[in-house]
């Protein structure tokens, strides 16, 4: 009985020595809590990770997300009793040390997963010392992570040549794919790589990674974890060499993952890969075509959920300013808040669109502004003034609902404007003009309102954001009316120059858009509402350099047509606010005997189409006249049975002759560049 006594106080004296070993020397776990972070799009595809230390692509492995096969073929190889041992294996340790002494070398080091993660962890030389450390750690981490999360982080760990770490990172950088599902030979090759991971590498040194494939791929088909015919098949794969990682959406998927929490292995935002592919070439050729100092930004919005689905910071890393995400900088937005200022005018009952208001020069205090073009129009209406942007009657609008009135409405739809003096100066008329600093994901708050009805919701980057902003209320902006009346008008304003407007062209969508342009041609912006999203688009000098005459009309609004036609929105053609019936004496408009009027395309005219061929949407050909047949190249084009409507489809990019001909052969001709 005393000698069961001592022994049992023997025993627990020992589990108290190791444990207070245990606390005074933890295992360092801070490794294999740092990972890149990947940001994905809202459908899984990669947008962007970042690197750990040392530049080094550490990526988090999920264990529901790799081949079940490589799992099981991974633990029959390395460790074979790793759900029965406590991170030693007893037995791994005296057939290691059998072989030792009959070969007279080591032959075997009896690692198991568990301590080869140890040593990952905390790396050391292998030496007998350093053994016997990592199987005090090995025991250490089997205490506290569960045979699952050990595997999880041996393959976060696992180096796989270069600055590779992790099966994930060596999947997609190798094969281009994930690891969901791997071919035996890829499996191989995962397996070899980690315990030689320079001597190995398959796009430095092939044949050392064809040999040691080979030698993973036999003893699979000795322990029976495959046949000899998939062996010989696996082992005549072509070795891969090494891919970049994708980068796209550089500014926001960047932005996303550093501010991901620390374990957080992926981040699902809200963007859309294959558009910010697209976006991403448009932002950079509208920055090189208007100077090497220009660059250029873009975001989409879905204006359900407020799902930010393309954000282009800048018009490339190569340009001037292109590290700094441009949708994020106070820049002045010139004419694109005036919307806003009749907003709130049409809401509190001070206007409606037809209130006819005098665009003559007014002197407003000692603030006497002029319109762009240095003409005044006289008596126009207050939808005419939005559309043609006039700055006397936007002034006049800003006087009525009070400047400082303009910026907390503003302000409690969680939108910061910025003015220069705003510690010594109330908020100023100037307003109205752009005399203040918005970002442009605030100026996509605040079209977005227009396009909910008047309620605006902050931005989501998120699928999780996204779906909150769904159910929430947000914040009362204007009333619907109100909203709706500004979007109206918005429609009716004229479309850049080259371009037609989008009701002549088949299931074209009706956007509502507005330019800016700030003090000195710095800034060009222009924003649209169009098919349930809003786009917002930006060109200028990151610095804030003064550029001469480029307007957001000329500079900006181009590309964001462009942008919608890449959005390629559905149709959302708005009622007009016209008159709908013209005087009785201009019912009709007689033409004069000189044959068909060409209508669309004109001559000379640069068409956009988003698809090529007999499958595409097409262009309606559009002509006054009698019985009119149309050619394209001499070829004719016939006639949509269903609608009526003469349909072209261009086979592809170019310059093409049109010519119509009326009944009685007389005819008009058109000579129209077509641009994918």
């Amino acid at each position: 009985m005393r000698r069961f006594v001592l022994g049992l106080i023997a025993f627990l004296a020992l589990e108290v020595l190791l444990v207070v070993a245990d606390i005074a020397a933890p295992p360092d776990l801070s490794r294999g809590v740092r990972s890149s972070p990947v940001v994905l799009d809202h459908r899984g595809a990669w947008l962007r990770a970042l690197p750990v230390e040392d530049g080094r692509w550490r990526l988090r492995a999920d264990l529901q997300r790799t081949d079940p096969a490589f799992l099981r073929r991974l633990l029959a190889i390395e460790d074979s009793r790793f759900f029965r041992h406590w991170g030693v294996d007893p037995l791994a340790v005296l057939r290691a040390a059998g072989s030792a002494v009959l070969r007279g070398r080591i032959v075997s080091g009896a690692s198991t997963l568990s301590m080869q993660t140890a040593r990952l962890l905390e790396p050391h030389p292998r030496t007998l010392g350093g053994k016997v450390v990592e199987m005090v750690r090995a025991v250490q981490i089997e205490a506290r992570y569960s045979k699952p999360e050990i595997l999880a982080l041996y393959l976060t760990l696992a180096p796989y040549g270069g600055n590779l770490e992790g099966v994930r990172a060596a999947s997609l950088s190798y094969f281009g794919h994930e690891p969901e599902t791997l071919t035996l030979g890829e499996q191989a090759l995962l397996i070899a790589l980690p315990q030689s991971p320079e001597a190995r590498r398959p796009d430095r040194r092939p044949d050392a990674a064809r040999a040691a494939r080979g030698l993973v791929l036999r003893r699979m088909v000795k322990a029976g974890l495959a046949s000899e015919a998939a062996v010989v098949e696996a082992g005549d794969d072509p070795l891969p060499g090494r891919a970049p990682f994708p980068a796209l959406a550089w500014h926001a998927a960047g932005q996303l993952a550093r501010s991901a929490p620390v374990r957080q292995a992926t981040v699902t935002s809200t963007l859309d890969a294959a558009l910010q592919a697209r976006l991403e070439p448009l932002a950079a050729a509208y920055a090189r075509e208007q100077g090497p100092e220009a660059t250029a930004a873009i975001i989409v919005v879905e204006i359900k959920g407020r799902a930010v689905r393309g954000l282009v910071g800048s018009g490339g890393l190569d340009r001037a300013g292109g590290w700094i995400d441009m949708t994020r900088a106070l820049r002045s937005p010139g004419s694109a808040l005036k919307p806003f200022v009749y907003a709130f005018a049409f809401d509190d009952g001070v206007a409606a669109p037809d209130t006819e208001i005098q665009d003559v020069a007014t002197r407003f205090g000692d603030y006497q502004p002029e319109n762009f073009d240095r003409t005044f129009r006289g008596k126009v209406t207050a939808g005419e003034a939005l559309s043609h942007s006039l700055n006397v009657p936007a002034v006049a609008m800003m006087e009525r609902i009070g400047p400082a009135a303009f910026l907390a409405r503003l302000q409690s739809a969680g939108v910061r404007l910025e003015r220069p003096q705003a510690r010594v100066r109330a908020p100023g008329l100037a307003l109205a003009l752009g005399g203040e600093g918005v970002s442009l994901r605030d100026l996509a708050v605040l079209y977005a309102a227009l396009g909910d009805g008047g309620v605006a919701k902050p931005l989501a980057f998120t699928e999780t954001e996204a779906r909150r902003r769904s159910g929430s209320r947000g914040a009362r902006l204007v009333r619907a009316k109100a909203a709706r009346q500004v979007l109206d008008i918005l429609r009716e304003a004229p479309p850049p120059q080259g371009r037609i407007p989008t009701a002549l062209t088949l299931g074209g969508p009706g956007m509502a858009y507005k330019t800016g342009t700030s003090y000195g041609f710095r800034d060009a912006v222009a924003a649209g509402v169009v098919g349930g999203y809003v786009i917002i688009v930006w060109t200028g000098r990151a610095d804030g350099g003064a550029r001469g005459g480029l307007t957001g009309r000329e500079a900006a609004l181009p590309m964001l047509f462009d942008a919608a036609d890449v959005l390629a929105a559905p149709r959302a053609a708005p009622p007009s606010i016209t008159p709908r019936s013209a005087p009785a004496a201009l019912a009709t408009l007689r033409w004069s005997e000189r044959g068909p009027n060409l209508i669309f395309p004109p001559d000379g005219a640069a068409v956009q189409v988003e698809a090529f061929g007999p499958s595409a949407r097409g262009l309606v050909l559009a002509a006054t006249g009698d019985d009119l047949h149309w050619y394209v190249e001499g070829r004719p084009v016939p006639t949509d049975p269903v609608s009526g409507r003469t349909v072209w489809r261009p086979a592809a990019a170019g310059f093409y002759e049109l010519m119509v001909v009326d009944r009685d052969g007389r005819e008009a001709r058109a000579k129209v560049r077509i641009r994918g």
